[in-house]
Order: C-alpha cells, then sequence, then structure tokens
C-alpha cells in the first residue's frame, strides 16, 4: 500500500469535496467545511501542481503497479477535475461583477473582465501580499476608551488601560508618498471575538496603495472587553483619526470609504450608515465619521449576537437606513457556510429600498467565506470591482445627497 502517495491524495480529494459541496448544518460541519476549503477554493492551481507531482514521483517510483497505488491514481484523476471546477467557478467571478457594476452604476461593459489578472503573483507568489512600492506603517495608535482619539503628534493618543493594543491601525501608502490620495478605511473579521488588522485584504490594501490611495487597516475592541456599541464607537474612533491625521499621510480626508470583511463588514455598514451620530461619538460628537461608501465583503448583517451589549440600542444595518446612505458595493460567496448569503440578499433589497444612491450587489459563484486572505482568480477580480467602484463613487461626490446627523428612518 503506498501510503506516501494515498494520503495526500485522499487529503485533496476531501478538501475539493468540502468545496465542490460544502456542509452548511449543522454549524460546526459549516465551520469545518470552511476551514478545509478555504485554500483549495482560492488556489486550486496550486493544488493540482502538488497532485501532479506526487503523480509522477508515484509513477516513477513504480506505487501505481499495486492496487492501492492504482485507487491512487483514479482518486487523483478525479480529484483533478473536481479542481478544474473550482477553478472555473472562480474565473466567473469577475463577468459576475461586471454584470453586477454595469446593474448597480450602469458602468461600461468589461470594469474587470478587461482589466487582466495578475497571473505571475496569483499562481506563482499568492502569499505575496506586500509590494515594493507600498511601505507600511505599523501600530499607529489612534484613541481608545477614555480618550478623544486624536492627539497633537499627528498619531494619535493612545489608550493607557489594558486595550491599548487594540486600538491601533496601520497604514498603507505608496512610497513615493504623493499628497491627497483617495483613503479607505478597512475593519477585519472575526465575529467581534478575533481577528487582527494584519490577516484578511492585505492584497486589496497594498494594491489600492500602490495606485494611489492610502489605506487604514484598524483594530478595534473584540468581546469580552468590549460589547455593541463599543466595537462601533471604536471604528468612528478610526474615521475621526483619518480626519484630523489622515493628511500628514498623504490621505485626502475628504475622500474616504469604509470597508470590511465579515463581522468587519457589519462594522463597516454601521459606521457608513450612522455618520456623527452622538450616540456613537461619546466625547468626540463635532468629528465628521460620514464617508464616501462602503465596501463589504462576505458581511454579517444580522443583529449583534454577543452577551452583555447594550439592548436598548439597535445593532442590525437594517436599523439604520436612510434616504441619504452612502454607495453601497456589497460582495458574498453563494456557497459561504459560516454566514449564509441569505442574509446579504435581504440587505441589499432593503437598501435599495431606501436609498437613492447605488448599490451594487455581486454573489460569487463557488466563493465560500473568507475569500480575501491572498491573491486568487477571485480575489483579485473582487479587488478591481473595488477599485472600479470607487473610482464611480468618488467621481460623482459633488452630487451626493446631505448626510443627516440622526438615522432618519426606524425599520
Amino acid at each position: 500500500m503506498p501510503i506516501g502517495y494515498l494520503v495526500p491524495v485522499l487529503l485533496v480529494a476531501c478538501c475539493t469535496s468540502a468545496s465542490l459541496s460544502p456542509a452548511r448544518r449543522p454549524p460546526r460541519l459549516g465551520r469545518l467545511s470552511f476551514r478545509m476549503s478555504v485554500l483549495v477554493n482560492e488556489q486550486p492551481f496550486a493544488l493540482l501542481l502538488v497532485l501532479g507531482a506526487i503523480t509522477a514521483l508515484a509513477l516513477a517510483d513504480g506505487d501505481v503497479e499495486t492496487t492501492g497505488g492504482r485507487v491512487a491514481l483514479v482518486l487523483a484523476v478525479l480529484t483533478s477535475l473536481g479542481l478544474v471546477l473550482v477553478a472555473r467557478r472562480g474565473l466567473r467571478a469577475a463577468p459576475t461583477l461586471d454584470h453586477a457594476l454595469v446593474d448597480g452604476l450602469r458602468a461600461g461593459p468589461g470594469t474587470v473582465t478587461n482589466q487582466g489578472l495578475p497571473w505571475a503573483r496569483i499562481l506563482l507568489a499568492p502569499f505575496a501580499v506586500r509590494r515594493r512600492d507600498v511601505e507600511r506603517l505599523a501600530d499607529l495608535p489612534y484613541g481608545g476608551v477614555g480618550d478623544n482619539g486624536v492627539g497633537g503628534d499627528g498619531g494619535g493618543a493612545a489608550s493607557h488601560d489594558s486595550r491599548g493594543r487594540e486600538h491601533r491601525l496601520d497604514v498603507y501608502r505608496p512610497r513615493a508618498r504623493p499628497a491627497d490620495g483617495p483613503t479607505l478605511v478597512y475593519f477585519h473579521g472575526g465575529g467581534y471575538v478575533s481577528g487582527r488588522k494584519e490577516l484578511e485584504a492585505r492584497a486589496m490594501l497594498s494594491r489600492l496603495a500602490s495606485r494611489g490611495w492610502v489605506c487604514v487597516s484598524a483594530n478595534y475592541g473584540l468581546r469580552p472587553t468590549t460589547n455593541f456599541p463599543g466595537h462601533l464607537v471604536d471604528a468612528k474612533r478610526v474615521l475621526a483619526w483619518v480626519r484630523e491625521h489622515g493628511a500628514a499621510y498623504g490621505a485626502d480626508s475628504s475622500r474616504v470609504l469604509v470597508a470590511g470583511s465579515s463581522a468587519g463588514a457589519h462594522l463597516a455598514s454601521l459606521a457608513a450608515l450612522t455618520p456623527r451620530n452622538p450616540r456613537f461619538q461619546p466625547g468626540f460628537e463635532d468629528a465628521d465619521t460620514s464617508v464616501a461608501g462602503a465596501v463589504c465583503l462576505y458581511g454579517y448583517f444580522g443583529e449583534y449576537y454577543g452577551s452583555g451589549r447594550d439592548r436598548e440600542v439597535e445593532s442590525a444595518p437594517d436599523a439604520y437606513l436612510h434616504p441619504a446612505a452612502p454607495p453601497f458595493l456589497v460582495v458574498h460567496g453563494d456557497q459561504d457556510t459560516l454566514v449564509p448569503v441569505e442574509g446579504a440578499r435581504q440587505f441589499v433589497a432593503d437598501l435599495r429600498e431606501v436609498s437613492t444612491s447605488p448599490v451594487v450587489y455581486a454573489e460569487l459563484p463557488g466563493a465560500q467565506h473568507g475569500f480575501d486572505l491572498f491573491h486568487s482568480v477571485r480575489f483579485d477580480a473582487v479587488v478591481t470591482a473595488v477599485e472600479a467602484f470607487a473610482d464611480r463613487v468618488l467621481a460623482a461626490r459633488g452630487r451626493a445627497p446631505e448626510v443627516p446627523v440622526e438615522r432618519r428612518e426606524e425599520r
């Protein structure tokens, strides 16, 4: 029995099966499906290469001459076909995003598909998410509980409590340091209990920074030390920091978009829908926390599910919809087993009923949760769509309606 050939083939086969047909229930199996498929779903080419290499080695060593070896060979062929299907689903992301941009922004056809993909990075260096022409200024303090979130040193005042490390942000900017770059503020996922600013979406932050953007990726308070609305207050402090100190890092603080993944998308959508709301800006009520647009990747849009939160404060983005909501780009996978796609569909439908701004929704075929961890056909297409969305939104910024101070509608 060629164990050295059969075991890796079986492992790749199981992960490929989880990618093609993920289990959704019970939730424990859904989480397992995500963990098994996250690499296969975004890097099927790498797994095809692995299968080809170990199969060639097995053939050279004569391992396929046994019954077990022949079984492993058949399984490897079937798994390769499955990986081809996974890759084809990834390639459908670009036309899906094109259709969404045309539908939501009346953008020209081919916005994403005509841009081309960075195939060298996708195939040869998918985990190399940093760029030589981009510098990262790490762990800048933006303030926490007990201060006003801004300081006179250009970097914000750090909290002196035990949570000070949570109130840090990274700035990604071009090494050439041009002034007045458009700004993207990004919040990580993790269900409000885990996660960090250096994990998701780094390929997007670096790519945008290489094209003149200033990108901010921020930590925020997590449970159990923080509960809702404390997370949102932290997000507002980040936006206030950008308004006051962004120019020192080359940012144009009048052109700010907010983005997030998973729980970070929940946070980004709430921040976008509640500009200057004093309830969420204690001690810095006069700070401008409005944004030009919001980008939500595989987001959760329901009620905050943590214990200990303030039950008198609405926590679902739907509760803060209003006609002057900024433009939204919502991207979700139709195979998401951690945050089912139905929640994104409902949020988009509700937002479109109320908002007078564009709402772009792209449902990616075959996409799971966490598709923004590294370079892939799917995520690089998403980044191109984000850039196209931002360009359109910022170009139309002068025609945007006035943003309310308080929410105008209760749902």
